[in-house]
Order: C-alpha cells, then structure tokens, then sequence
C-alpha cells in the first residue's frame, strides 16, 4: 500500500502529462450529494474551481432542498460552472442511496469519479493528486483512492486531522470498518462497474464503506494516502463526522450494545452476497466464514474469530471488535 510519501514521490503528475499531449485528458465526474446545504455549499463549489486538474464535470442530486441550495447551484450552472453542471432530483431515500444512484447513473460516463460532501473545502491537489495514484494501474484493476482529512469547525477553523491508519487496507479490515470518508474518495471506472452491477438499491448504511468492501473483495486496490485533501467541516448537521471526539467514540460503543453494529454487518453480507461470483476465492471464503461464523455459540464463535482474519486499525479498535465477538454483536 502506497503511502503518502510514496505517492508524492514517484506517481506521475496526471495534469502534466496531458499538458505535453501524451494522452487524451481522463475525465472526472464529480458526484455531489446536496440537501438543505445552502450555509456552506459555494466555498466547495469554488474549491473545485480551484482545482489543479481541471477536467471535471459535476453531478449535483439534490434530495429535496427547501432552502437556497437550488438557487445557489443554479447561479453557478449559469456562470462559472456552466457546461460544467448537471442537476437532478435525488431518491430521497437519504445519505447512501442519494450518492449510490448517482454513481450508477447510465448517463454518467467518466475515466474516474470523485464522491463529495457538500459543505467540505477541497485542497487544490485533491484530484490530481488521486488521479496519479490510481493512473498508475491498468484500467480494468477495480482501483479506489481514500485519504486524510483536515478537521475544521464550522467557521472553517482548524481543530485537528483525522486518524493516521497504519495498517493496510484489505478484505478483512474492509468487513469491519471503513477506513476512507466517502469525501475523499475518487475510484476509477472499473471500481463503478462493480458497483453498478450490485446495484442502486443496495442495502447497505453507507455508501463509502460499501465502495471500500466491493473493491478490496473483488480484488481492487485501495490505495490510503496520507495527504490532508480536504477541510472536512464538523458541525451539527453533519449526518456524518469524524469519530475522534469522546462523545463521539462512545456513541460508536453505545451502538454497539444496541446491535447496530451487528445489523450493519447484516445488510453488508446481504449486499455482498449479490456479487459473491465477482469476489476473489480469498475474499469469498472469508464473506461465508463470516456470515456463519459470528452466529455460533460462545466457544466456537471465539475459535472462528480468531482464525478469520478480520482486523480494525487500532489496538481500540480491536479489542472493540473483540468486545463485540464475546457478546455476539458481530
């Protein structure tokens, strides 16, 4: 797994080789999920004005704004975005089945696509800096890019960045948790294929860390840089933040006692299941070694969990997910 030195270091500048004429400029779409954003949707707006890769068009599916998100998408559309700006109604079915219809969109076409929030501020190098990562893969490898963030407040003032993983990225760290807000990723066009073929309708909590299963179970690459790409802006109306806070981490331990977790994990193997002839032998092996696994009595339920190969971040985050075997919430 590249880090984000490795990244910097070595991958090629994607915006400067199609400068010098050696290959038609990949196209990127950006995928926006909006509702009632009007409070801090222009500053993202014009964070992807300011963009060093400047092939993009964006995709806006707004989920029933009552507010002045519309009017602020449409004076864009109509100056410094237009022929750059696509506007649709949303499902309305909230967060991930807004963002998954938008990725399975036939209409959409693109060399890569980018998930965005709507009320983050991107980095200039965010897209060029995704692009010479996942540039460097043959194009029919399901590949993914997630990063790091900056964590602002919600006058865009800094309070911290979120967690450095160390380990790498895989199947069975992609079972249990999700290592890449869905803000940062961009993945490329054989990464939407799986997607489409699962689905739209797909049952799952979250779109982000459905992308991270599906592509490290088929076989993908996920690549996990280091690099701060985005102000990410915590506020009351997040639906989702970051997980650094005290309060935050025990909401997290809290659904674990309720069975969140275990009903999350539930709809994933469901989910999972459609496209179990696309995963690899490993991963498949792993999917039904899980499904059957947590659901046994205490003793053979902590023999399968030591031997399954499902793995957090952190050493927390582990005992966590050993918490969660003993009491049978996996």
């Amino acid at each position: 797994m590249p880090r984000s030195s490795d990244l910097s270091a070595s991958l090629p500048d994607q915006a400067s080789a199609c400068a010098e004429g050696e290959r038609p400029p990949a196209q990127v779409a950006i995928l926006m999920g909006t509702w009632q954003g009007e409070q801090y949707l222009a500053p993202q707006l014009d964070s992807f004005l300011a963009q060093q890769y400047p092939h993009w068009r964006l995709w806006v599916s707004d989920d029933g704004s009552t507010d002045g998100t519309l009017d602020i998408l449409r004076r864009y559309q109509a100056g410094a975005m237009a022929g750059r700006l696509q506007v649709i109604q949303g499902p309305a079915r909230g967060l991930a089945p807004n963002f998954l219809s938008l990725a399975c969109r036939a209409d959409i076409l693109a060399d890569y696509y980018a998930f965005s929030d709507q009320d983050d501020i991107w980095a200039p190098a965010k897209l060029s800096r995704a692009l010479a990562a996942l540039a460097a893969l043959p194009p029919d490898v399901p590949a993914l890019y997630a990063s790091r963030t900056q964590l602002v407040d919600s006058a865009n003032r800094d309070i911290g960045a979120s967690v450095r993983f160390q380990r790498p990225p895989g199947f069975g760290n992609a079972l249990v948790q999700n290592i890449g807000g869905g803000n940062t990723m961009v993945f490329n066009q054989a990464a939407r294929r799986l997607l489409c073929l699962a689905g739209a309708d797909v049952d799952v909590l979250a779109h982000d860390w459905w992308v991270y299963m599906l592509v490290a179970g088929c076989g993908g690459r996920v690549y996990y840089d280091d690099y701060l790409a985005l102000r990410y802006r915590q506020h009351g109306n997040n639906l989702m933040g970051s997980n650094l806070s005290l309060a935050a981490r025990w909401h997290r331990v809290s659904l674990l006692w309720q069975g969140d977790f275990y009903n999350w994990n539930t709809a994933n193997i469901a989910a999972l299941q459609r496209v179990q002839d696309h995963l690899t032998p490993s991963s498949r092996q792993m999917l039904n070694a899980f499904a059957q696994g947590r659901d046994r009595s205490l003793l053979p339920r902590l023999w399968w969990f030591a031997r399954s190969g499902l793995y957090r971040q952190t050493l927390l985050g582990n005992l966590g997910l050993l918490t969660a075997a003993l009491l049978g919430r996996l």
